[in-house]
């Protein structure tokens, strides 16, 4: 369950970058008017005198603008106009109706040379939504190799488990069969009451060990359960059983483990890629502190069709005209704009500075604190595989003597006070080497943890689409 709810973070981080990319995205606008502008009239041309009229202006403005990955900014724009007036047409000594249609197309394009030159706000945002991907791309690789781990820690948990239980019987065992004698040589006289007393408390201690140790079994493997399913009810009653642990060397290489560390762990990437993130946040602060310089050009073809020109002319003539560039105009140019203080993005300049120095010793102490958490791994394993042989030695010596003590009791020249306690060692030597054992595991584990090599060491690729 851990992994998958990880797992949404490359896809909402996936999401952002996708939406950075809108700065891209062209807008389209279109904007349509009608005026009307009413003449009383009463102006002479000629002898004759203005009748009362409106004129009617109406335009349609389509246009469509954006920016270029280069900083390159666009501008598609167009107008259309129809006019509708009246107009003295001296031919016929009348005033007549007109309509004229008046158009025309404009494309501008605008190239910054020094600020927003090399990289903007877009192409900064872009770049941090891409190490932010990374990052939780990592975090996922991370949780992937925690519950590996905790997995691998919960199974050698679940060993441990199931050994104490069977150190706990041998133990009931061996009481048990020390009751049984006992009771017979008090009645026979051989024994004082006491002894079997002794012998029923050893044996009622023990039975609450072996309780104890029934319920840490299931606890453990519940605990493992949960960490391999995500429907538990359906493997509830399921009881997993480890195989035994045959513990080996293992190649111990502190010089190895540092670089393994240094390089595979998920920690130090993602902070690696902070730094990097910041030195994009650096170079777009200083490239924010040049002048703007922005060179610039603009083509327009305009057409005009008139009154006076042939009947059954309308807007499709109007857009032709457009279209062959009857009457172009074209332009360039350049603009400089220097801030007098640029007091802001000086004082933002200087604060991406001190941010860089202080994740760059952020790098550094994470660096130092894994080393010595990957030395002290290291130390913690080999501390543990020299245990097992020591816990295996004393639990021999622990059965030796007291098979030898039991052979003294039998000779009249022991008590069972001796063998009850000698039972007791044994147990407790018993249960110390199952769990040097499993520590070992545990410790090689937790190394691997360390070092970040853990889906090296399992055999687990991880590939982000």
């Amino acid at each position: 369950m851990d992994i998958r709810i990880s797992r949404y973070l490359p896809d909402l981080s996936e999401t952002d970058l996708w939406g950075s990319y809108a700065a891209y995205d062209p807008t389209f606008r279109f904007s349509a008017n009608r005026r009307i502008e009413q003449d009383p009239g009463g102006g002479r041309f000629g002898g004759f005198v203005a009748p009362p009229s409106n004129q009617e202006f109406n335009s349609f403005n389509p246009g469509l603008n954006g920016i270029l990955p280069t900083g390159t900014t666009y501008s598609l724009t167009g107008n259309a106009q129809r006019i509708n007036g009246v107009q003295f047409n001296p031919a016929t000594g009348r005033f007549e109706d007109t309509v004229d249609y008046v158009g025309a197309a404009t494309a501008t394009v605008s190239q910054p040379l020094l600020r927003n030159a090399w990289i903007d706000s877009a192409r900064w945002t872009i770049r941090l939504a891409k190490g932010a991907l990374k990052q939780d791309q990592q975090a996922v690789r991370l949780q992937i190799i925690n519950t590996i781990t905790a997995v691998q820690v919960g199974y050698y948990n679940l060993f441990a488990a199931r050994e104490a239980v069977r150190v706990q019987e041998i133990a009931l065992e061996l009481a048990e069969r020390s009751l049984v004698e006992s009771k017979k040589k008090v009645e026979v006289g051989m024994l004082a009451p006491l002894e079997e007393k002794r012998s029923e408390a050893r044996v009622a201690t023990v039975r609450v060990n072996l309780i104890s140790a029934r319920q840490a079994l299931l606890t453990a493997n519940n605990d493992l359960k949960r960490l391999i399913t995500d429907d538990y009810a359906s493997i509830a009653e399921v009881l997993d059983t480890a195989d035994q642990l045959v513990p080996a060397p293992y190649p111990f290489d502190r010089q190895d483990s540092w670089h393994q560390a240094l390089t595979l762990r998920p920690d130090i990437i993602q902070q690696q890629i902070a730094v990097e993130q910041q030195d994009v946040t650096l170079r777009f602060r200083r490239n924010q502190l040049f002048p703007q310089l922005d060179v610039n050009a603009s083509y327009t073809s305009s057409g005009r069709i008139a009154r006076d020109e042939p009947a059954g002319l309308g807007a499709g003539d109007l857009f032709s005209a457009i279209r062959d560039r009857n009457d172009p105009t074209h332009s360039f140019g350049a603009v400089l704009s220097i801030p007098l203080s640029n007091r802001a993005e000086r004082s933002r300049m200087k604060a991406a500075k001190l941010t860089r120095e202080q994740l760059l010793l952020q790098l550094k102490r994470l660096e130092q604190t894994i080393m010595v958490n990957v030395d002290n791994a290291i130390l913690n394993a080999q501390k543990d595989f020299e245990r097992i042989g020591a816990t295996r030695d004393a639990r021999l010596f622990a059965q030796q003597a007291l098979e030898a003590e039991q052979k003294k009791l039998e000779n009249g020249k022991s008590t069972y006070f001796e063998v009850l306690n000698l039972q007791s060692q044994l147990t407790t030597a018993a249960a110390d080497a199952v769990n040097a054992i499993a520590d070992y595991y545990r410790s090689v584990a937790l190394l691997h943890q360390a070092e970040g090599s853990t889906l090296d060491k399992v055999g687990v690729k991880i590939d982000f689409r």
